[in-house]
Formats: structure tokens, sequence, C-alpha cells
């Protein structure tokens, strides 16, 4: 197991080093200069020759890109050009309201998946599997904007029973009823496509575990489907779906952009965008590289997992 875990966290460092160049190369790709945009319209150009010169954007690329990552690897993120203030103060306040929205949104998409997937081979049905076909290519091709819309629309506006978006007044542990009302909308509308992938891909895992001999061998003695489904079926059809799970978690996070517009939620993703066209280049590289690390530490934890799970991978380093 330890030579496993070598290989994958030397892969997953080799990852972050290749992101945090390509991060740092792009952003200078992007059209602008942040000096210009924090001197104003009017500044000339010995105003803006001083500002380069104050943030260090006037020395060569490779001394800028050692001082960003030094300070990263210090955990001195420095200060907003832009948007102002201690950068490692908003990335943790938008982090904090992104994490709580995605773990809600995971949360919400395994169980659903776990509930339809067993629900429909344990009673395999036409009705029942029509339904949740229905539901899967609802939440497969509705995207996360117009899924949005229409619970701001409906259960805001038509039924105002939800708020239409923001975060709890008083924080999300003073009142957990006031704040389940406010991660219901934002939390159906980022995990529904993630719920439609993983009930699709966990079903068809089951149904070729249904089809294997150990468990004909089982029904043929008498033990019940249901009991077949939910005590063996679903551990041997588990290991394959935490790698795809891994994957829709990236996918979730990349989603949590556009949900938290909609829903005026303040986290990474506005934090993103406003750092992106103010051209404030320390926000954007750090919550970029961040959004990278997370992927990396998911598909890595997933990975450790699957190889815990599944008896065919040889814990030796290779699968």
């Amino acid at each position: 197991m330890t030579r496993y875990l070598i290989t994958r966290i030397a892969s997953a460092l080799t990852v972050l080093v290749i992101a945090s160049i390509a991060i740092f190369l792009i952003l200078r790709l992007v059209p602008g200069d942040p000096a210009t945009s924090l001197a104003g319209p009017d500044a000339t150009e010995e105003s803006i020759a001083a500002i380069r010169a104050e943030l260090g954007l006037d020395a060569p690329l490779l001394d800028q890109y050692l001082s960003w990552i030094g300070g990263v690897l210090t955990f001195d993120l420095g200060r907003s050009y832009l948007l102002g203030g201690s950068i490692a103060d908003l990335v943790t306040a938008g982090l904090t309201n992104t994490v709580t929205l995605a773990v809600s949104a995971l949360f919400f998409a395994v169980v659903v998946a776990l509930v339809l997937s067993v629900a429909v081979v344990a009673w395999p049905g036409r009705r029942l599997s029509a339904v949740v076909g229905a539901v899967n290519t609802i939440g497969v091709a509705l995207p996360p904007f117009v899924t949005g819309v229409l619970l701001v629309l409906f259960f805001a506006i038509v039924v105002p029973i939800l708020p239409a978006g923001g975060v709890p007044p008083d924080g999300f542990l003073a009142r957990p009823d006031i704040t389940v009302q406010y991660l219901l909308l934002p939390t159906i509308c980022l995990g529904l496509p993630v719920a439609a992938a993983l009930t699709r891909f966990l079903t068809e895992s089951l149904r070729t575990e249904m089809r294997q001999p150990y468990v004909l061998t089982a029904r043929a003695l008498g033990v019940g489907r249901f009991e077949l489904v939910t005590r063996t079926a679903l551990r041997n059809a588990l290991p394959p779906m935490l790698t795809v799970l891994g994957i829709q978690t990236g996918q979730l996070l990349g989603g949590a952009v556009l949900v938290e517009a909609i829903f005026a939620w303040p986290g990474i993703g506005q934090l993103i965008e406003q750092g992106i066209s103010r051209r404030d280049y320390p926000v954007v590289q750090v919550l970029l590289l961040l959004s990278v690390a997370i992927f990396v530490i998911i598909q890595l934890i997933g990975d450790i997992a699957h190889a815990r799970l599944d008896p065919r991978i040889r814990i030796g380093g290779t699968s």
C-alpha cells in the first residue's frame, strides 16, 4: 500500500506543478493590464509604470512565477490588487460557502443515486424504470442555468416558500432550519446532473453484478433479490463508481461557478468571476490552483478508496 500511495502522490504533485505553470502563463495572455485598471482611465504612462513596478509586474516572468509559488508554499498569498483585502481572507470566506454548497450537492446526488439505482434493480418493472429513466434524462439534458431559473421561478416567486438566493444571514450553524431553506434550491440545481450520471452508471453496474454466477447461485438457493442487491451486488458495484464519483465531483465544482451566480451565493465561483473581470491576477491564480488541487485530492482519495475496496487492484503499485 505504501508503494501505491507514493506513486499516486508523486503523480498528483506533478499535475499540480504543471497546472501552476499553465495557470500562471495563461493569465498573462489574457488581454488587459491590472496596472492600467488600478491606475484608472486618466492615468499617465509614468503612473502606470510606477504601479507595475510596485506590483512586481515589470519583473521577468520566471521571477514572478517563483515569487508567487513561493508565497503559495509558505501560505503567504499576498493581497488583492483590485478587490481589496488579504487574499487568504477572501479565499477562506469564499471557500467556506462553496464547500458547504458542494458537500450538500454531493450528498444529495449520492443519496438519490443509491436510492434510485437500488430501487430499479431490486424491483425491476417497466413503470419504475421509465420514471427513473425520465428523471435521469431531465437531469442530464437540462443545464444548471435552466434548472436554477425554473426552481427560483416556482419555489421563490410562484409559490414563495424558499429564498431565491443568498446565504443564511446569521451563518450556517446558527439556525439549521434557516440554513436548509437557503441550501435547498442551489443544492438541487447543482446536484441534479451529478445524481443523474451516478444513477445511470450505478444502475448498469448493479445489473451487471446481478448477472454474475455467484448471484444466480444465491438466487437459486432462495436468497431474496433485495437482499442480494443491497448486501452483495452493491458492495461489488461501488468501487468503479468511486472513480466516476471523483470525475463528477470535479464537474460539480466547475458547475458551482454558474450556480453561485444564479443564486447570489458568495463563493469561489463569484470570486473567480470578479477577479477575471478586474484582471486581479493574484486572486485568480490562487483560486484556479486551489480548484485544481481540490480536484486532484478528490481523485487521489477516490483511487485509494478504489484500491482498498477492489481486490483486483494490486496494491503494490499497478492495477
